[in-house]
């Protein structure tokens, strides 16, 4: 099996990176994985998994703090070098790009995370509980 794909109840791989962009169930990959910004759904409306009960705690956050970092420092930097703007330009740039980013980044993140976890712990999300079909993810 190739790593950073799982399998769902029939034979079509399912990539954690892929359902984790789209926040898709992470078995099946067509479910929709969220009901409101950050709030999971109960059971994947397509596979019956149930995912209310699997939090990714603060990895998404904590990841994109990094990220976030990584990539809006170097950019203020260069606008200070170049342009060397008022300070109130930068909390203004600095703002929009950290708020912007976020926000567009925490919801994938998180849906990557809970794919990560089913790929790597299927048995967590299927173990014990009624859900459809026999237990899969490929490990």
């Amino acid at each position: 099996m190739t790593v950073g794909v799982t399998r769902d109840r029939g034979t079509r791989p399912v990539s954690w990176l892929g359902t984790g962009v789209a926040c898709r169930c992470p078995r099946c990959g067509e479910g929709r994985l969220f009901t409101g910004f950050l709030t999971v759904v109960d059971r994947c409306e397509s596979c019956g998994l149930p995912l209310a009960e699997h939090d990714s705690g603060d990895g998404p956050a904590v990841l994109l703090i990094f990220v976030l970092g990584f990539v809006v420092v170097p950019i203020v930097l260069w606008i200070e070098m170049a342009f060397r703007p008022a300070l109130w330009v930068h909390a203004i740039v600095s703002l929009v790009l950290v708020l912007g980013l976020a926000l567009a980044m925490l919801r994938p993140a998180k849906a990557m995370m809970l794919a990560l976890q089913y790929r790597n712990r299927p048995e967590d999300f299927e173990g014990g509980d009624d859900a459809r079909g026999p237990g899969s993810g490929g490990a």
